[in-house]
């Protein structure tokens, strides 16, 4: 061996610059040698129990991960469950302010209406008390007529009959001067009653067509609110039934997941079989030569 290799190592120097060597070393070309190899181990087969526990922890994954669903879909429910009381709060604080700003309204116009009644009621006072002075002034006058005709009728009988008759007519002109005062007094006030009855109709036929109003305004909001409710009424619907599917998606997905693991797991216990078949049928043939 030592012969060999110094027959296959050579040396050789050579000069390649002025104050220095160079040197070249040619080694010997490289001896095979066989690599050991490794003894092939036979595949691992899962067994039963690694396949179960497998299975198990695929059922808790998937319990989990419906967990999870679950919970994402009552926290979403929750959220919309706190809109709708929110907006059933706006709903309820929106009717109470309106009504209170109604109430007010009403209140308000209420207070006008007596009050400009009452104000009519003091000016037909105040007039009624004109005429009823109007009324003894021309009494006063007329006693102070009558008071004068008699002490004409003393001081001038002469004329008694004359001015007795100047004096009725005077009278009966002074009559029916006051009949008018009084009939026109009685039509202004009859007048006057008509125009309080009118207004007073039509503040009620204002608060009327304003209680209506405010009915419509309501009933529109309510109809808003509904649909509001239904339109989430019908997303949460959409959104359960695709969690639905997605689970029942998962669920088959699983299945069939399970059915191809039990399926390679069938094919390995036959390849197996057949494994154990052909050494025991190597073993019963190898057993005859030995012996042999």
């Amino acid at each position: 061996m030592e012969v060999e290799a110094a027959k296959s190592t050579e040396i050789r120097c050579q000069e390649m610059s002025k104050g220095g060597l160079a040197y070249e070393v040619i080694l010997a070309e490289p001896v095979g040698v066989p690599v050991p190899r490794r003894a092939d181990s036979p595949e691992k087969t899962p067994s039963v129990e690694e396949i179960q526990e497998k299975l198990r922890a695929a059922e808790e994954r998937r319990r989990s991960l419906e967990a999870s669903r679950m919970a994402a879909i009552a926290q979403k429910m929750a959220k919309i469950e706190e809109a709708s009381r929110i907006r059933s709060e706006q709903t309820n604080n929106f009717i109470v302010t309106t009504k209170e700003a109604l109430d007010a309204k009403m209140e308000t116009h209420e207070e006008k209406r007596e009050a400009y009644i009452n104000e009519l009621r003091a000016r037909l006072k105040d007039h009624l008390e004109a005429v009823e002075k109007t009324r003894l002034t021309l009494e006063q006058q007329t006693a102070e007529v009558y008071k004068a005709i008699e002490e004409k009728m003393n001081t001038a009988a002469d004329k008694r009959d004359e001015n007795i008759k100047k004096m009725l007519e005077r009278l009966r002109e002074h009559e029916e001067q006051v009949k008018k005062v009084r009939a026109g007094n009685q039509e202004r006030f009859q007048q006057l009653e008509s125009a309080i009855q009118d207004k007073l109709q039509q503040a009620a036929d204002r608060r009327l067509l304003l209680e209506a109003e405010q009915k419509e305004k309501l009933r529109n909001h309510n109809i808003k609110l509904a649909e509001v409710r239904s339109a989430a009424t019908a997303k949460v619907e959409v959104i359960t039934k695709d969690i639905e599917t997605k689970l029942t998606t998962a669920e088959q997905n699983r299945e069939k997941e399970i059915q191809k693991k039990l399926d390679f797991v069938k094919k390995e216990e036959r390849r197996a079989e057949l494994v154990r078949q052909n050494k025991s049928a190597r073993v019963d043939v190898a057993a005859p030569a030995t012996s042999g």
